[in-house]
């Protein structure tokens, strides 16, 4: 028999195998839906990233103008011998790590909330959906409002309760001032991280966590054998998204301390504009915004990694 299989071509083979052409077709017909999409997806972002490639290699036009002859990877050489440069990335990888992780957590335990059948669930997952429906700079420059010592209601609360914190000036301090970053960022961005779980927890079939309570699973064990395995997609894509926007954060910090006090809530993008719109130096800025590209990409290919690798998760 493996001798007959072997004199036949593969053409042969597959002609055999029910179904084969069906699925070939279906798979060219995915490849032609999904063509439009990577399209747009190409001029986008392909045509950006090339631009300031081109761009990064040359002279500072504001400078010198007239004069953007090659200059290699003179930008990158400045660029990785800058202190400001990786103490900004340093800001980041801070930030992203704790805002990331304190927004997940919540947003899991929000999206299990929601989840349960309960009166008026619908108006609560509607409502829930506000702060992230606000736009960031208003949202930043409510919360910068809440934190202001002289008409803010954290320092009032605080008073009241008589808690630690209470007169403190929030943005004059350089560990202080993230606090107002952070919970503003986690106010804006758990509602999304609480969607996207919410989707994934409702195609989970009920009949599994039956099953498990009849075989006497907690409700603990329940969560961590069968929820969080079968939420490997949802998370997958909450933790993308949101670590890459977290990495990419401007607007909050320049609503609520402008990178201050100093430059101790600076962070990568504030200093990608600060040279692009503010130095005006396109060719370093240009190589900031390269660097960054890179450093994003990695991340994702890192998260892709992990949670396929990860024991436990279904594949």
């Amino acid at each position: 028999m493996a001798a007959k299989l072997a004199t036949k071509s593969p053409d042969q083979l597959t002609q055999r195998r029910p179904g084969a052409s069906y699925l070939a077709r279906r798979r060219r017909v995915g490849y032609l839906l999904v063509m439009p999409a990577i399209i747009a997806l190409a001029l986008v972002a392909i045509y950006p990233l090339i631009y300031n490639l081109v761009l990064s290699s040359r002279f500072d036009v504001a400078t010198e103008p007239g004069t953007q002859h090659f200059v290699g990877l003179q930008n990158y050489h400045s660029l990785m011998t800058d202190p400001a440069f990786w103490g900004d990335l340093l800001h980041t990888g801070i930030f992203v790590v704790i805002s990331v992780t304190l927004e997940f957590v919540a947003g899991m335990i929000l999206a299990l909330v929601v989840n349960r059948k309960f009166r008026a669930r619908g108006l609560v997952r509607a409502s829930i959906l506000i702060p992230w429906a606000i736009p960031t700079a208003v949202s930043a420059l409510l919360w910068k409002m809440f934190f202001d010592i002289r008409s803010g209601f954290v320092d009032f609360a605080l008073k009241s309760l008589h808690l630690p914190g209470a007169q403190a000036v929030w943005f004059n301090s350089p560990i202080l001032a993230w606090v107002p970053i952070i919970l503003s960022d986690m106010w804006k961005n758990t509602p999304f991280i609480a969607l996207l779980l919410l989707a994934g927890l409702q195609t989970i079939p009920q009949e599994i966590y039956e099953s498990a309570k009849i075989d006497g699973a907690s409700a603990w064990q329940s969560f961590w054998s069968l929820t969080l395995p079968l939420l490997r997609p949802a998370i997958l894509v909450a933790l993308i998204f949101r670590t890459l926007s977290a990495m990419l954060v401007f607007d909050t910090i320049f609503v609520m301390t402008g990178g201050g006090p100093g430059r101790s809530t600076e962070v990568i993008a504030y200093y990608n504009w600060y040279k692009y719109m503010v130095s005006l130096n396109f060719g370093y800025g240009a190589a900031v915004a390269v660097v960054i590209t890179i450093l994003a990409l990695l991340l994702a290919a890192i998260y892709v990694r992990i949670l396929r690798q990860r024991e436990g998760f279904v594949t």
